[in-house]
């Protein structure tokens, strides 16, 4: 072989040498592409999947936070209703009080007894109507002091050491409306 033939032949197997080189290039290229579109698509589907985990996270928290703002609202309309007419109840304590020193110095004259009977009539409807709205008065005779209740005006010494600690007198009635104090009892107290 001639030296020429030898350069055709080694230009020709170096041709195609590089053309293999070239094919194997472009085919790693593509499958780069394709891995590439593939790793894309992988990649958005994950953005998507957090996406809706986070919006999913988002929702149940505004459904929670919903659902206890309702029933928070629901417990303060009953509330409302409950207790709605505590400051109106607060202003008639005092009339309440008057008509109990009526009925007291009434008992005492001997020529009133027509008018304590009436008296006690409106008071007695007046007590009622408070009572089915919840008032009650607050028991002190003979009770043990407790400060939820009662409030210690004075300290009164005792003889009997079965009455320390205990309302000696009530000095002004005290009442809850709907099991919650709207007055305390003012009393003494033996010590």
């Amino acid at each position: 072989m001639s030296e020429k033939d030898k350069e055709i032949l080694e230009d020709a197997v170096n041709e195609n040498i590089g053309t293999e080189n070239e094919n194997v290039q472009e085919n790693t290229e593509q499958e780069n592409v394709e891995l590439s579109a593939e790793e894309k698509l992988q990649k958005e589907l994950d953005e998507a999947n957090e996406k809706i985990v986070t919006l999913e996270d988002k929702f149940l928290r505004q459904v929670a936070e919903f659902d206890n703002y309702r029933k928070r609202t629901i417990k303060e309309k009953a509330e409302l209703v409950k207790n709605g007419g505590e400051r109106v109840v607060e202003a008639i304590l005092p009339v309440l009080d008057d008509f109990e020193r009526a009925l007291s110095n009434l008992s005492k004259d001997e020529n009133a007894a027509e008018i304590l009977t009436g008296v006690e009539l409106i008071y007695n409807k007046f007590v009622g109507i408070l009572k089915q709205n919840g008032l009650q008065k607050i028991e002190t005779e003979g009770a043990e002091f407790n400060t939820d209740f009662h409030e210690a005006i004075a300290l009164v010494p005792t003889p009997d050491e079965s009455l320390k600690g205990k309302v000696l007198d009530c000095v002004q009635a005290g009442y809850t409306l709907n099991d919650k104090v709207i007055r305390h009892a003012k009393v003494a107290v033996g010590e």
